[in-house]
């Protein structure tokens, strides 16, 4: 790789004064993907003044505080009185997410480039060349860049860059992650990145008053069933706005069994509530709920800020458009295979295990002459007759005859449980003596590997 220019060598102070600027800029509130993307855009585009927003999310405050001179960042109160030619807008394609710096920017008519990881996200930003790519950062749309030019960089860009994607990509364990999160990544840690520095800035709980509401909000936790999605939701009153709200949501998301938490913050001294939505399914798209009170982001992390509007009334309409919103969980009936092979009660042991061997199965349900479910029959089970040698005595005296079923409305989650709590590979989908279906380990998995909803 050849040495680039490094971005870093520009005064901020000779950039306010000239009147002509092409600036960078993240969406408002900005997190650590947006500090990552104009790290590395500076290495492209050295020419650009980045310009930072009124509020920084508290998980990049560290990172910020640190590497703010680096930056050189100005405020967009610093853009009033400029003639901008250019601007590259980073992590959004929502003019509504920019508009604190528009608003700074007085008949702006020139160039506007976007890069954005978000394949759904409002595409409002007129006349502007957009490179959009579903990774799960942001960071690696720009770092991809980098590596195709062959462009070295300084260690602290890299550490910078690197967090923002173990940020963005939940430490590499969201559902969007690409290929090119983990090559953009291996490539920051050939430029020198910190792994250790990356670990201290994306450590979520580092102020007390986090800690205190961290177990505050731990014993005031509602679990609730809508649809068939399992939800954790949470109320807490506070005093006014403080750092790190979202830090704490997402730290009893990390211990908390459940698909989907909103936390609900309202502070007393302005009469205003912050909604703090996680979610693991990619079927409770928390962009599109987090829309109906104001806010936006992710699909999988969101928030909205309501104002003027008393906290549990917030709290009763997110649990009211929860239930409206929501479509229905997914259920047995929807993944099981409802051609069963099946054991009749009368056969041999001899007879179920040459069964077994030839549909290629390692236990099936077995069937009364009526049709009726009494039982299930294993390899292990043929294994015990075949040690005792009763091979040819019928099936009946060695099936397992409590069998463990479900209903064939149960969800997914609650599959799941039976089968990991019970350590069984397979459960019959029955209603009553019936025999409806089958869903095996192996169903469980595929389905969770293929399924673009859950």
């Amino acid at each position: 790789m050849h040495a680039g220019k490094t971005p870093w060598q520009r005064n901020p102070i000779q950039v306010q004064s000239d009147r002509f600027m092409n600036v960078i800029f993240g969406h408002s509130n900005m997190d650590l993907d947006c500090f990552g993307s104009i790290a590395l855009l500076r290495y492209l585009y050295p020419d650009y003044q980045p310009v930072q927003s009124e509020l920084i999310h508290p998980m990049a405050r560290n990172l910020y505080n640190l590497y703010q001179n680096r930056f050189g960042f100005i405020s967009p109160r610093d853009l009033n009185g400029h003639a901008i030619e250019k601007v590259i807008v980073v992590d959004t394609r929502s003019r509504n997410r920019v508009k604190e710096y528009f608003r700074c920017i007085n008949d702006f008519k020139g160039q506007i480039t976007v890069f954005d990881h978000h394949p759904s996200d409002h595409d409002d930003i007129e006349d502007a060349d957009i490179h959009i790519a579903d990774f799960g950062a942001n960071t690696t749309i720009i770092g991809l860049k980098l590596i195709q030019k062959g462009i070295r960089l300084e260690p602290e860009d890299a550490t910078i860059a690197l967090a923002a994607i173990y940020s963005d990509t939940g430490n590499f364990q969201h559902e969007n992650v690409k290929r090119e999160d983990f090559e953009v990544a291996a490539y920051l840690m050939e430029n020198g990145a910190s792994l250790k520095l990356v670990g201290t800035f994306l450590r979520s709980l580092k102020e007390k008053h986090q800690v205190s509401l961290f177990h505050d909000m731990l014993n005031r936790l509602t679990h609730k069933n809508i649809n068939g999605h399992y939800i954790v939701l949470s109320y807490i009153e506070i005093d006014d706005n403080v750092g790190g709200l979202a830090a704490v949501t997402e730290k009893i998301f990390e211990i908390e069994h459940s698909e989907a938490i909103f936390s609900v913050f309202y502070f007393k001294k302005k009469n205003h509530s912050l909604i703090v939505s996680r979610s693991n399914k990619g079927n409770i798209r928390l962009d599109e709920i987090m829309a109906e009170f104001g806010g936006g982001g992710h699909e999988r992390a969101s928030s909205a800020l309501v104002k003027d509007q008393s906290g549990m009334m917030v709290y009763a309409q997110l649990e009211e458009h929860l239930r409206k919103s929501l479509r229905p969980a997914v259920v047995a009936e929807d993944i099981m295979v409802k051609k069963v092979d099946v054991i009749k009660e009368t056969m041999t042991l001899l007879e179920a295990s040459i069964f077994l061997e030839t549909v290629n199965h390692t236990g099936a349900p077995v069937l009364s002459e009526r049709g009726e479910l009494v039982g299930f029959m294993t390899l292990r089970d043929i294994q015990k007759a075949r040690k005792a040698d009763q091979m040819h005595a019928p099936v009946r005296g060695f099936m397992t005859t409590n069998v463990i079923t479900a209903s064939k409305d149960l969800t997914i989650r609650e599959i799941e449980d039976l089968l990991f709590q019970n350590n069984i590979g397979h459960l019959p989908i029955a209603q009553g003596k019936s025999l409806l279906g089958m869903i095996t380990r192996s169903d469980y998995l595929q389905f969770m590997e293929n399924d673009t909803e859950t």
